[in-house]
């Protein structure tokens, strides 16, 4: 939801596209069925459909210094069809011409450069530097609706219109006048009929300019402008207009003095607005991460899809079901429900993040570990808070789990200390504190007969405790940083893992280890997850694959790629249909179980 025009709906009316981390989704409004493009290195920046629907075009972020590639892809075979390299750092935005002949692409703040490419050659035909010396730089690029070699670029006090000039290979630009106005340009949309095009800026108006004599016609409102900047803008067949702001408004606006009409008020500022046909529908993204449906008729917002918009920390399933899941993050918990892949419930305590959260075995809350250092206990039909333990950690409560009779958490903190608290019907009471870890507690799992406990840290050691007598009884040191860690469910052996990419295996009598294999070939293991069986369990991290290996052989049998992150964690579902994983991006991707 943060890419500025990265909802599109495509013309066929059927799909809409979105960037997710370092892939494109492609999703069909009624089934609501998904088709991911793979092949971008880094995350995606901007996104753009050519006007007959045939192809799709995406430029991405990369390092200072290096190239960031534009793809084009085969919007019917989803397939790469060429990669366009030819800009710095980031490609800040990307256009087709009416006729898909050229694709125009604007480089970042570092490149400053404007390219036209042949999209039938797949090759640059000319660049130039995208705005004067004396100007901003430009960060919106819109191409005309009748002809194929004019566009304009817009950015911080800047308005060109450029001239194609195929036969000696140039691009000539005009600066447009806009008297004394000074605006820093956030969007534009181009007119049907060429002659005019609009731009929203971050003052909060919008100004119409003509593209025959390059002059600013009319702007506004001038009295009320809108609160923080228009963000998105969408022309209707009739001549309306449909502006989206930072503020979270979707107003529309008539004639020449920009009167607001109607409006509604969407959560999170408005990042794209796209029509689906020709203007009865269409649809908005907000950096909230949520997409609304609005009927232009009756101007009434339906949300369609909402997700985290920040890193995913934690994700668990309740005892023995698979179809509803909860999830946490910053700012909030949500729980969702398979089947339908909807959010059911949305449980919101600003300004602080979730580290862990865990469902009781009984099913009657939902507990959880706040950077705050609170422990916060919440109803899982309503979210409502039962109770909270005030200062449980002094820098933040990083992990928690709960004994399965349900009297008893067990929660770590960053300062590493291990703390076990007592759970009455209305009292909570701290009843040891273990204190051995001295940096934060990753995981804490516990035994089935609630007697021992096996907590992993980021100072390389997981301890084994008997949380009847309070004792230390084997530690385990490894030169990692250990993030996760798994019971055999016979409990004799567990598995850990950690930054230093292997899996290790020991044994829970003595702490020796049985054996370690190379979990992975790039980056830090995240999170894992072992089924109930034992045969097999699954790996996620840095490298942004789910693997699923089998446990007595130590190998991978299965890989999922798809995801556009660093995976956080990662769960098996109860009756190993699917496995769920969580990203850093904020996506929650749901994966078959190989059968």
């Amino acid at each position: 939801g943060h890419i500025p025009c990265g909802l599109i709906c495509h013309p066929d009316k059927e799909h809409v596209l979105y960037p997710l981390g370092c892939t494109v989704v492609i999703q069909e409004l009624d089934s609501k069925k998904q088709t991911f493009l793979h092949g971008h290195t880094n995350n995606v920046s901007c996104l753009v459909v050519s006007r007959n629907g045939v192809y799709v075009a995406s430029g991405q972020v990369t390092f200072m210094g290096f190239k960031a590639e534009i793809i084009l892809w085969d919007f019917q075979g989803k397939e790469l069809l060429a990669r366009l390299s030819l800009h710095k750092g980031k490609i800040e935005g990307l256009a087709f011409s009416p006729n898909s002949l050229y694709l125009v692409s604007l480089g970042g703040q570092d490149d400053g450069s404007v390219v036209v490419w042949h999209v039938g050659k797949r090759e640059a035909v000319c660049g130039s530097p995208a705005s004067a010396r004396s100007a901003g730089s430009a960060t919106v690029v819109v191409c005309s609706s009748c002809r194929d070699e004019m566009f304009v670029t817009a950015g911080n006090g800047t308005i060109r219109v450029w001239e194609l000039d195929l036969a000696n290979r140039k691009i000539r630009p005009t600066e447009c006048q806009t008297g004394q106005l000074r605006r820093v340009i956030t969007c534009a949309k181009m007119a049907d009929d060429d002659n005019y095009f609009y731009v929203g800026t971050s003052t909060g108006d919008v100004l119409k300019v003509n593209t025959n004599n390059k002059l600013m016609t009319d702007y506004g409102p001038l009295k009320e402008k809108f609160s923080s900047g228009v963000t998105a803008l969408l022309l209707l067949k009739r001549g309306d207009l449909i502006v989206g702001t930072g503020g979270g408004i979707v107003a529309l606006c008539k004639g020449s003095n920009y009167k607001v009409m109607k409006k509604i008020q969407v959560q999170g500022a408005v990042t794209s607005l796209t029509c689906r046909g020709h203007g009865h529908q269409f649809f908005v993204g907000t950096n909230q991460c949520q997409i609304y449906q609005i009927n232009y008729t009756a101007f009434k917002e339906e949300l369609i899809t909402t997700c985290h918009n920040e890193a995913v920390h934690d994700i668990v399933f309740p005892l023995e079901t698979s179809n509803l899941f909860a999830t946490c993050s910053q700012n909030d918990i949500r729980v969702w429900h398979t089947p339908e892949n909807r959010e059911l419930l949305r449980i919101v305590i600003p300004n602080v993040t979730c580290h862990a959260i865990e469902f009781m075995r009984d099913g009657r809350s939902i507990i959880s570990a706040w950077n705050d250092g609170k422990i916060r206990a919440f109803t899982p039909e309503t979210g409502r808070l039962m109770y909270v333990i005030n200062h449980a950690h002094s820098l933040g409560a990083t992990a928690i789990a709960a004994t399965s009779d349900c009297k008893r958490i067990i929660s770590g903190g960053g300062e590493g200390q291990v703390r076990v608290w007592e759970i009455g019907k209305k009292t909570q009471k701290l009843e040891e504190v273990l204190k051995e870890h001295v940096a934060a507690v990753s995981c804490i799992k516990i035994k089935k007969d609630d007697r021992e406990c096996v907590t992993a840290s980021l100072d390389g050691t997981c301890i084994i405790w008997d949380i009847v007598r309070f004792t230390r009884k084997q530690m385990i040191l490894a030169n990692t940083l250990f993030k996760c860690v798994c019971y055999h469910p016979e409990e004799y052996q567990i598995i850990t893992s950690g930054t230093d990419r292997q899996i290790g295996y020991w044994e829970v009598f003595d702490g020796s280890a049985i054996r370690e294999v190379e979990g992975s070939v790039s980056g830090s293991i995240n999170g894992m997850d072992i089924t109930s069986d034992g045969a097999y369990f699954v790996t996620g991290g840095d490298d942004h694959l789910v693997k699923l290996w089998d446990y007595n052989e130590g190998a991978v049998t299965h890989v999922g790629g798809g995801h556009g992150g660093h995976i956080t964690c990662l769960k098996i579902c109860p009756g190993k249909k699917y496995i769920v994983s969580v990203s850093a991006d904020g996506a929650i991707l749901l994966w078959k179980y190989p059968g």
